[in-house]
């Protein structure tokens, strides 16, 4: 899932497991319908693990687990929103990646799953909520971060907090009602009030600005022209607080490594929907999608020559809002390993102008069939972003790049 995207629920019984490289403290908050808890007695954590239709379960290490029993969860509560916060004193999530694994409960079935992008400053997040609509339930996520913990979570939505006496802010006055068509940060209080079903989340209120960002890690803006990519580095396509582009083109090319051998290697990108399933691919033998908001440029059989060998141009605007995601892959039908092949790389281009704007060179190769280059996000925000991925598969046609590409989202 990406952030804002919403599934429906095929399950009663769902459990929610958060889990990250370090310990991390897992609750769940059930809210009425004005986004507060009835009681403190609505907040789940391993110091009081249930409420009517929601409990909480640790694990031994990473993170835990938050079961809600839809059917058990009071009329009067609309959602319940999962949250984790770290367990060390001071840490941040900069450079940790937690996940949301939603799973059905009884059978342990995924549903869906979530890595909130972009953390840095923030101690605690809400990660993903489950909430009413039409009748039945649906899951969305979130990744909203507060810097000051989970004190600040529960604090925004009505939990009376105690904690040892340290140095703090002073408290946030109370929120005021928001606005049914609105979602924003009330004055004074460091999160938003919590949206009205179906809404996009707003972007989280500023934190201290991070540190910036280690080679191959972190997210940079073309503010400064022509970005040049790690593997794992991200980029927002948005120049002076704007998206700059309508139409992007994805240029890949590769050399033989040896002299005189010819490599065929095939570009193709599969689309993605919120729920990481397939909408469609554009491949040398599809070389047109989604009416055209997808146009591939036709196989090159050797690699040989200056330039792109193959080309995929994106009309951004064009895309259906149910295509959220973006994975570029290249292939090797004939079984040639990508350690036979030299200067793999991937450049995003406008594709009015043809003004290069990001480029990502792979610096090694495996022997294997297949590589995931690059993919592009749509934010819940509008703005799109490319992220290097340069990683390596046993894969010879984009059929069998569909499930690690979905997983590389």
């Amino acid at each position: 899932m990406t952030p804002g995207s919403n599934l429906p629920l095929s399950a009663v019984r769902v459990a929610v497991d958060v889990t990250a490289p370090v310990r991390l403290d897992v609750s769940g908050l059930l809210l009425a319908a004005d986004g507060k808890v009835r009681s403190d007695d609505d907040f789940v954590f391993y110091n009081q693990p249930s409420a009517p239709g929601v409990t909480h379960s640790a694990a031994a290490a990473g993170g835990d687990t938050i079961t809600v029993d839809t059917a058990a969860v009071p009329e009067g509560i609309d959602k319940i929103v999962v949250t984790a916060s770290l367990d060390t004193p001071g840490a941040t999530f900069a450079g940790t990646e937690p996940t949301g694994t939603v799973r059905n409960a009884d059978d342990g079935s995924v549903l869906a799953s979530f890595t909130p992008p972009r953390l840095g400053t923030e101690t605690a997040l809400v990660v993903v909520e489950i909430y009413r609509r039409g009748g039945g339930w649906k899951v969305r996520a979130v990744g909203q971060g507060y810097a000051n913990g989970l004190a600040g979570i529960a604090t925004d939505f009505g939990v009376s907090v105690e904690e040892p006496a340290a140095p703090a802010a002073a408290p946030a006055p109370p929120a005021p009602p928001a606005p049914a068509a609105e979602w924003g940060p009330p004055t004074g209080s460091p999160a938003p009030v919590a949206p009205p079903p179906d809404a996009a989340p707003a972007a989280p209120a500023p934190a201290p600005a991070p540190p910036a960002p280690a080679p191959g890690s972190g997210k940079v803006n073309l503010d400064k022209g022509r970005v040049n990519l790690q593997k794992n580095q991200t980029v927002s396509l948005v120049k002076g607080g704007r998206p700059v582009l309508s139409s992007v083109r994805m240029g890949l090319g590769w050399e033989p490594a040896f002299q005189g051998r010819s490599i065929d290697l095939d570009a193709s990108v599969i689309a993605y929907g919120p729920d990481r399933k397939k909408v469609d691919n554009c491949f040398f033998g599809k070389l047109m999608i989604l009416g055209g908001a997808i146009q591939h440029s036709g196989d090159n059989l050797t690699g040989e020559g200056a330039g792109d060998d193959e080309a995929i141009t994106v009309h951004l605007g064009g895309l259906p809002p149910e295509v959220t995601g973006l994975v570029f892959v290249v292939n090797s039908f004939s079984g040639q390993k990508f350690s036979d092949v030299a200067k793999a790389y991937c450049r995003l281009l406008d594709a009015q102008s043809g003004e290069e704007l990001v480029r990502f060179d792979l610096t090694h190769a495996e022997p294997r069939t297949g590589v995931m280059m690059a993919k592009l996000i749509r934010q819940f925000s509008g703005e799109w972003e490319m992220t290097a991925l340069g990683e390596f598969v046993d894969a010879r046609t984009v059929r069998g790049m569909t499930k690690p590409a979905a997983q590389a989202l």
